[in-house]
Parts: structure tokens; C-alpha cells; sequence
């Protein structure tokens, strides 16, 4: 399993729109051969047709989608925004915290929700991410937060 190593992250990043935002998560996953093109699109049209359900906490976004093809693997990338961008969520936009997610299987499915659910209750952590300086204070972070 691939989770927030320093080729699945992007600091900084200044997308256009909430699709755009996906787009760039989804190609850190493609950076790292754990999806193509066709699942990163199969991720925004996901959100188009269902909403900001992705939206899963305060500024947190977790866009992924079916599996599209046996070249799918199990990866977590992150996208962190410049500007926070509306994703349509009545509670929790604007988003500035992209988690792209990819698995071939439910269990890997649960394995990375669980790691990433992990990092993300501890308080501290959401502004961790927000505050770092580098993918490897990123990458460090998700270490420690799976021990």
C-alpha cells in the first residue's frame, strides 16, 4: 500500500474548481502507477453525479471512485490547496485538503480509510498538514500516525 509518501503529495497546488482539485490528487495516483487516467476521471464524475459527499470533515475532501481496471492499486495521495476551493458541502467548505484515494478491493478500501482515519483524528494533524513545509514532513507525518 502506497500512503501519503513524498510522490503522492503536492503542497500548494491552485486548482481552478473542485474537479480540478480532483484531477490533481488523482494524478499524484497516476504519478505513482497506482490508477490511470480513466479512474481519475471516473473520481470527478463521482462528485458531479453525487455531490460533495467526498466531503468528509471541515476542509477535508476525499474523492475516489470504482475501480476501473485491474491496474487500479491501493494509494492514498494528497493534494493541499492554496486558496480553499467550494465543493458544494453546506457544512464543511470551503476544502484546502484533498485525499485522492485508489484500491482494487474493498478490504484494501477499508485498510487505507482506516490508516487515513487514523491520522486524521488526531487533533493536531489536519493542521499539520496544512502547515507543512515539505512532502516529506507529510510523508513523516503519516508514519507516525500509523504506529
Amino acid at each position: 500500500m502506497l500512503f501519503l509518501e513524498k510522490g503522492l503529495v503536492a503542497l500548494d497546488i491552485e486548482p481552478d474548481s473542485a474537479e480540478d482539485a480532483i484531477r490533481a490528487a488523482g494524478k499524484l495516483l497516476v504519478g505513482r502507477q497506482a490508477a490511470g487516467g480513466e479512474y481519475v476521471e471516473a473520481m470527478v464524475a463521482a462528485y458531479r453525479e453525487k455531490g460533495p459527499y467526498i466531503v468528509i470533515a471541515p476542509g477535508i475532501a476525499l474523492p475516489h471512485a470504482k475501480a476501473e481496471s485491474e491496474e487500479t492499486k491501493a494509494a492514498v495521495s494528497f493534494a493541499r490547496l492554496k486558496r480553499p476551493i467550494v465543493f458544494g458541502h453546506a457544512d464543511n467548505d470551503p476544502v484546502d485538503l484533498v485525499f485522492a484515494l485508489a484500491s482494487s478491493s474493498g478490504s484494501e478500501h477499508i485498510a487505507l480509510l482506516k490508516r487515513l482515519t487514523m491520522l486524521l483524528n488526531d487533533p493536531g494533524s489536519a493542521e499539520a498538514l496544512r502547515t507543512a513545509k515539505t512532502a516529506e514532513d507529510v510523508e513523516k507525518l503519516a508514519r507516525q500516525a500509523s504506529i
